[in-house]
């Protein structure tokens, strides 16, 4: 049976999500505390909606995994408890601080954590003024030397939305595609004084959001004109001044799905290679 968990953690202790032989991932320490709960002899393997750097954070990851069902209906043991509730209280007592599962459901019909999702929103959060710092924020929030015009990033960054290939702001990946629809980029200062981005997209290639950041820091430091970062992005190269901002300023806030009958739909779109109107289609 296919489950779908929620979950939140604090990237900074992590070598990314994805699991590799001797660090310690998010995957990794999850995969093991769902093979604990769920007496397997292997981790379980997970499919996550938007696969994390290392010092990355979330607060609304959703992965899916594929589990016995038997040993999900054993949860509860002799408590009156759904599996599901049963899950979460399981899963608590054997994982890190740094990660809490929220929510652990049976999937729908359809439900893939990474393709049936229409979109995901990320915030970044960046100071340029040393008086603002929170040291209580210190592993969620970058930090810049002199002060950031944000109405300036703000224009720029608008600039960027809509459907566009984002090769100039990828790390390219062999036999992945660039072209994304980007639904939201905006800038404002909150009421700590800290600059927060809010990016949203159906889908982001690797280092993306971090790279949109680095296009616009120079525009809000005055180094470079509001239109420079479309220039970049139509030029669709990687651009040297373009700096892959530090990861521990951005976290995913939220991964949005369809209604359950649209998810096998949304699934099949998701897993198609996007091309720009006017270019040949591919499958």
């Amino acid at each position: 049976m296919r489950l779908r968990i929620d979950l939140a953690y604090d990237g900074s202790a992590f070598s990314g999500w994805a699991a590799q032989p001797g660090l310690r991932t998010v995957e990794g320490v999850l995969g093991e505390a769902l093979a604990t709960v769920l007496r397997s002899p292997a981790p379980v393997r997970l499919v996550v909606a938007g696969r994390t750097d290392a010092g990355v954070h979330a607060r609304g990851q959703v992965v899916h995994a594929d589990v016995d069902e038997a040993a999900f209906a054993a949860l509860p043991g002799r408590s009156d408890r759904a599996p599901e509730v049963a899950a979460v209280a399981r899963l608590a007592g054997v994982l890190p601080d740094d990660v809490v599962v929220r929510r652990v459901t049976v999937a729908a019909d359809g439900f893939d954590a990474r393709f049936a999702a229409l979109r995901r929103r990320y915030r970044y959060r960046l100071a340029d003024d040393p008086t603002a710092l929170d040291p209580l924020r210190r592993h969620d929030t970058a930090v810049v030397r002199g002060p950031l015009d944000v109405t300036a990033m703000d224009d720029a960054a608008g600039r960027l939305v809509g459907l566009r290939d984002f090769a100039a702001f990828c790390k390219r990946r062999e036999g992945a595609g660039t072209v994304r629809t980007l639904l939201e980029y905006r800038w404002v200062r909150g009421e700590d004084g800290v600059l927060e981005a809010a990016v949203v997209a159906d889908a982001f290639c690797h280092s993306m959001v971090r790279a949109l950041v680095g296009a616009v820091v120079p525009v809000g430091e005055g180094r470079a004109p509001v239109g420079w970062p479309a220039h970049v992005l139509a030029a669709g190269v990687r651009d040297p001044r373009v700096r892959v901002m530090p990861a521990r300023g951005l976290s995913l806030e939220e991964v949005v799905y369809p209604a359950d009958g649209a998810l096998a739909d949304r699934a099949r779109e998701a897993r198609a290679v996007r091309t720009l109107p006017g270019e040949a289609s591919a499958g």
